[in-house]
């Protein structure tokens, strides 16, 4: 680890010590150990150019996430080379961003380019499967914004899609693949930083609508009902299923338990704001809790939280917020046998990008593995179909 980051560090000779003294624990007898903590930046890794270089195409545009992934396959060498989109709104904002990119007249237009390698998608959940089959079935790779699938029988088709033809459906679980500190947990898991893995814990609120939202651009109606996103545990939750099976190692994995609810949202009867389920797999175990509820004082959407256990020390990640602590995100804490560090990875290097575009060139899988990508979405698939209702 000493390679990766600067030494930046110091001991936090008072404080927590100073504070216990004042509390009625210390009057009873306990002992406030003063902790060694260790503050690290860690180091930019080396901004590698593109080796390769693709074309890509984008069919559908009805949610923002859409932006990210295709920042993520230019970085990567990916040339965007053609957009189509029945959301004339969401076409106007796409096409202002990215002046240069052809609108083409039809997603046939851009199935039947024999230039274009790769389709990437943020439609209407419920679409952007039988999309993918379709992608698949033209000799393309296809990339989905998550959830890429909603059903166990779209599953099913996907499967037996990739079996046919030998294409890529990958998924952009962007809250491990997008956020710096989640990539910089991967790195310390993989170096054997805190043992073996035992458990995963993921803490997911989101926010339904933002104190900043463009009026006029609310929540569209596909966004309410669950046969279109699929439902809570399907749709955030497929973020959290996918760090679980990832961190964990599992290739075999199923859900122990699951529930579902719709707390304070009466006008929208189908909708549900609230989810957790507990996982189990051959890596190790995990829980996730998903909701609507962050509130507008936090200033961002959510404070996502992701805890991992292993045999020799934890991992907690304070991805977007540190609530009354350091400003913005991708805090990392790591606590072991010797010592805690927090580590900010503002300036870790997102790899999805290059290693995605390498994979459709070299027909590898160093960016997501397919078989790893499609179980976590079987898991909350499984969750949400059997999910006991509250």
């Amino acid at each position: 680890m000493a390679d990766d980051v600067s030494r930046r560090s110091f001991l936090k000779t008072t404080g927590p010590a100073g504070l216990m003294a004042g509390l009625p624990g210390a009057a009873l007898g306990f002992q406030a150990a003063t902790p060694v903590t260790q503050e690290v930046t860690v180091a930019a890794g080396p901004q590698t150019k593109p080796q390769y270089s693709i074309k890509f195409a984008v069919i559908g545009l009805d949610h923002n996430h859409i932006y990210g992934i295709t920042d993520a396959m230019r970085r990567g060498g990916g040339q965007l080379a053609a957009v189509y989109s029945a959301n004339l709104p969401a076409l106007a904002d796409f096409h202002k961003r990215y002046g240069d990119v052809k609108v083409a007249a039809s997603e046939d237009e851009i199935l039947s380019d024999p230039s274009i390698q790769l389709v990437a998608s943020a439609g209407i959940p419920d679409l952007r499967a039988p999309l993918g089959v379709r992608v698949m079935r033209h000799g393309k790779d296809y990339l989905s914004d998550k959830p890429g699938i909603i059903t166990l029988k779209q599953l099913a088709e996907v499967r037996q899609a990739i079996k046919e033809t030998g294409r890529m459906f990958a998924i952009m679980y962007s809250e491990r693949l997008e956020v710096k500190a989640a990539v910089q947990a991967g790195e310390l898991v993989k170096a054997g930083a805190i043992g073996k893995v035992v458990q995963t814990v993921n803490l997911a609120p989101h926010q339904v609508d933002a104190p900043n939202q463009v009026p006029g651009k609310g929540r569209p109606d596909w966004f309410w009902d669950p046969a279109r996103y699929g439902g809570i545990l399907c749709d955030i939750g497929s973020h959290q299923a996918d760090q679980f099976v990832y961190y964990t190692g599992s290739t075999v994995a199923d859900v122990t338990a699951s529930q579902v609810a719709n707390v304070n949202h009466p006008q929208h009867p189908k909708f549900q704001d609230f989810g957790d389920m507990m996982l189990h797999g051959n890596g190790g175990f995990g829980y996730v809790r998903v909701d609507w509820f962050t509130p507008d004082g936090l200033g961002v959407w959510g404070d996502g939280r992701l805890f991992i256990l292993g045999t020799e020390g934890y991992i907690e990640l304070r991805k977007y917020a540190d609530i009354a602590g350091r400003p913005g995100g991708n805090h990392l804490f790591l606590v072991d046998r010797k010592q805690a560090t927090y580590m900010n990875c503002d300036q870790v290097v997102l790899p999805f990008g290059l290693q995605f575009v390498g994979d459709i060139v070299n027909r590898t899988h160093v960016a997501q593995n397919q078989e790893q990508a499609l179980l976590s979405t079987e898991l909350v698939l499984k969750a949400q179909k059997n999910a006991r209702v509250l």
